[in-house]
């Protein structure tokens, strides 16, 4: 009798555990980013968006900032910017609108591959779900089942006590 119960679910989780199985292959395929299948552009990006982000551009920079202020306020050299720093601003504005892009391209890229783990995530949670709601009904068609058969004994054992299970006067 209990197999005849349990067999039907056993077959229905197996064969959505295979379903869910063949969808995690084929997202993990998809989802797979060979540095070899990016195109140049995002190469680029991504290589800027490295080297903007990094502390040694930012120390660099600083050092090259700092150096070109001190040899124009202190005319060590002849002053080929005097104090507002305007050239100094001009260059700084052109890296800063050059590399913009780059960054925003990066992240962008970076966003789609998030969305994809987050979409990943997602799938697992929802297997993860479906496999604990099997257990659940697992369980609860074990417990029905012993529950059955001890009410099955008692009522057999019942049926041998003397008087045929009727409580008898004491």
């Amino acid at each position: 009798m209990l197999e005849t119960i349990i067999r039907p679910i056993q077959d229905e989780e197996i064969k959505l555990l295979h379903r869910l199985r063949q969808v995690r292959r084929e997202k993990r395929a998809a989802k797979q980013v060979d540095p070899l299948a990016m195109s140049v552009g995002q190469k680029i990006s991504d290589s800027v968006a490295a080297t903007v982000g990094s502390w040694p551009f930012i120390i660099i920079q600083s050092l090259i900032l700092v150096a070109w202020m001190f040899l124009n306020v202190t005319a060590y050299v002849k002053q080929w910017d005097p104090y507002p720093f305007i050239l100094l601003n001009l260059a700084l504005s052109f890296q800063a609108a050059y590399a913009a892009p780059f960054i925003m391209m990066s992240q962008n890229r970076q966003a789609a591959l998030d969305r994809n783990d987050a979409r990943h995530d997602y799938d697992i949670n929802i297997k993860a779900e479906l496999e604990i709601e099997l257990l659940h009904q697992k369980i609860d068609l074990l417990r029905q089942t012993e529950i059955a058969q001890l009410i099955t004994i008692i009522k057999a054992l019942e049926a041998k006590l003397p008087g045929g299970g009727a409580a008898s006067p004491a």
